[in-house]
């Protein structure tokens, strides 16, 4: 039983793993090319919002995937829409400038 118990928790880490590294393409782009203005501010509001939820899920289950995949996800999904937040005000203010 403890063996398959490791294979589903092996599968979690490995899912948690590649859904949550995608988001770094994503984060390095916005980041590099100082534009979030093709990225939904309401979409990764609701998107932030429901990995809340699933962390605090996986923690009320004691689940290190869904604790340790959502929990950097979240922060990553954050940062999306902190970075998208941030070069907004920037390019309004260059914006003002003209």
């Amino acid at each position: 039983m403890m063996q398959m118990e490791g294979l589903i928790d092996g599968i979690g880490l490995v899912a948690g793993l590649l859904t949550t590294t995608a988001f770094i393409p994503q984060v390095w782009k916005i980041y590099r090319t100082k534009s979030g203005k093709d990225i939904s501010g309401r979409m990764f509001s609701l998107f932030s919002f429901g990995i809340v939820l699933w962390l605090v899920y996986g923690i009320l289950l004691k689940s290190v995937p869904l604790i340790l995949s959502n929990a950097v996800t979240l922060i990553l999904s954050l940062t999306i829409l902190w970075l998208k937040i941030r070069y907004r005000r920037s390019s309004i203010d260059k914006g003002a400038g003209n």
